[in-house]
């Protein structure tokens, strides 16, 4: 599949061939592809945990409730940003970070990575619900630096999602000025 064509067909899948695993190297071409993604200032602050335990996926629901389909998965991916080694600034009234943006590019990447193999994906939001991140943070012991930004599953899919009509907007294209 080409890029543009990965591009515009890709979408969110929530139903999965329920015995068809993901082998290791795939899954590993995937995010190699997702760490490509430009950051702030190069800091390169994702890291990804990838979670194939049927326990884990059932509890999601109870952390986040929008990732029921989850169980059906073959696994999900946790895109998680670095907290030192984001492009930050917190001095002189001005307190920011490029985590979020820079683990939601990566992101992007690996779900049309998954996508030109085949794999389904769905984003499933963390970041910025504070007591998602939080539960998140406890139910996987994840160190005080690392974030949890998205709950990506990924799985063969048991059907193709209908491509949505009218996507493309002319109107929402302005040259020049507004």
């Amino acid at each position: 599949m080409d890029l543009m064509e990965g591009l515009l067909t890709r979408r969110s899948v929530r139903k999965y061939e329920t015995e068809r695993k993901i082998d290791k190297e795939t899954i590993k071409e995937i995010i190699k592809a997702a760490q490509y993604a430009p950051t702030a200032h190069n800091k390169q602050p994702w890291e990804f945990l990838v979670v194939d335990d049927k326990e884990v996926l059932e509890h999601l629901r109870h952390i986040q409730r929008w990732t029921s389909f989850a169980k059906d998965a073959a696994c999900v991916v946790f895109v998680c940003g670095d907290t030192e080694k984001s492009f930050s600034r917190n001095k002189e009234n001005e307190k920011w970070t490029f985590i979020d943006v820079d683990c939601a590019i990566a992101t992007e990447n690996l779900m049309l990575a998954a996508w030109a193999k085949g794999i389904g994906t769905c984003y499933c939001g963390a970041a910025p619900m504070q007591r998602v991140v939080d539960d998140l943070k406890e139910y996987l012991h994840l160190p005080e630096n690392i974030r949890p930004f998205a709950i990506i599953t990924m799985g063969y899919p048991a059907e193709t999602p209908k491509q949505p009509e009218g996507r493309y907007n002319p109107d929402k294209i302005h040259w020049g000025k507004w």
